[in-house]
């Protein structure tokens, strides 16, 4: 079986490049700044369903994307989680969250609706992360 990224992380995301387990994404919503992990491996859906190697890639995976996100953005705080409840394929959101973005302190899903960034600011943003990501 071949790794195939779920049609509806495809759809709200933007590909800024590939860690060692992970493709890192940008959800496409200029009101967070927001990355996604997905494990390219075919058939997870839970964090468990890591072997023990692969959890221990995805962890550091997960403090890159959080160091770079710290550095992209500056936010007051990062939120990462894996809920899964609508795309079952397992994925890792990491979060950047300020006291002033509109859903503080609640959770971003399910808040308002999604706007897309402009092409020029997403170009710019993926170059600046995937740089960031690089370095990292």
């Amino acid at each position: 079986m071949t790794f195939q990224l779920d049609s509806r992380l495809e759809a709200d995301t933007i590909p800024v490049g590939d860690l060692a387990l992970s493709s890192v994404l940008l959800l496409n919503d200029a009101r967070f700044p927001w990355f996604v992990l997905v494990p390219r491996v075919e058939g997870l859906s839970e964090l468990t369903d890591l072997s023990e190697e692969q959890s221990v890639q995805l962890m550091q995976e997960i403090r890159i994307a959080t160091r770079v996100m710290l550095e992209l953005s500056q936010p007051d705080k990062v939120n990462v989680g894996a809920l899964g409840n609508i795309v079952s394929q397992l994925h890792v959101h990491v979060v950047g969250r300020f006291r002033s973005d509109p859903a503080w302190p609640g959770p971003v899903w399910g808040h308002g609706t999604r706007t897309p960034y402009p092409p020029h600011a997403a170009s710019a943003l993926i170059e600046r992360a995937a740089t960031l990501f690089a370095a990292a």
